[in-house]
């Protein structure tokens, strides 16, 4: 499934990503992944990672293992190429650092992608890139996104966040933000 978290409250979509990821403790209740599911996590915040003095080849190699060829492969799959694979890291703008990060999540080989929000500062050429990859994914996509286009082409199923409750639709976006029943649900569930 490639699902889709929707909420009123961007905070609540993050904080459950955070959860699921073991960076946060849930108020209530508990969470357990199976055992072949391997995760990859694109969080909303990458401030952290790019801390560092490391050109784009070294930056990525801490993350995995490959020869810098290898790593240039991963690089150039989000548009990095020439002189920009030597750029430091801790300059990249913010679509630079989040394709970087896409970058990293491929590393992991992952069979379930995590992904808070991924969109945020790329530019059209780098999300139409990002999105047919994960068109073709053959794992499982949890992410959140304010992004019609990519949600409608990514989404296979709609879990929506509210504060008394979630839905749960297998169906594409727009079918969902267009279907009259669920537009009533929604209301109820938000205005309890």
């Amino acid at each position: 499934d490639k699902v889709v978290f929707l909420s009123r409250n961007p905070r609540a979509m993050t904080a459950f990503f955070e959860i699921i990821n073991g960076n946060m403790k849930p108020d209530a209740g508990t969470f357990n992944w199976g055992v072949t599911i391997t995760t990859a996590y694109l969080p909303l915040d990458n401030t952290d990672f790019f801390n560092s003095d490391l050109n784009l080849v070294d930056w990525l190699s801490q993350f995995g293992e490959g020869n810098e060829v290898y790593m240039k492969g991963f690089l150039g799959r989000m548009l990095f190429s020439g002189e920009e694979l030597l750029k430091k890291v801790s300059v990249l703008s913010g679509g630079e650092k989040m394709r970087c990060m896409i970058s990293r999540m491929m590393l992991t080989d992952a069979n379930c992608l995590i992904l808070d929000t991924p969109t945020n500062h790329l530019d059209l050429e780098s999300i139409q890139a990002f999105n047919n990859t994960l068109q073709s994914f053959r794992g499982n996509v949890l992410f959140s996104s304010h992004d019609h286009e990519f949600i409608q082409t990514v989404a296979n199923r709609i879990i929506e966040l509210t504060p008394n409750g979630i839905i749960d639709k297998m169906m594409d976006y727009d079918d969902y933000i267009t279907d009259p029943a669920i537009a009533e649900l929604r209301e109820k569930l938000y205005s309890k």
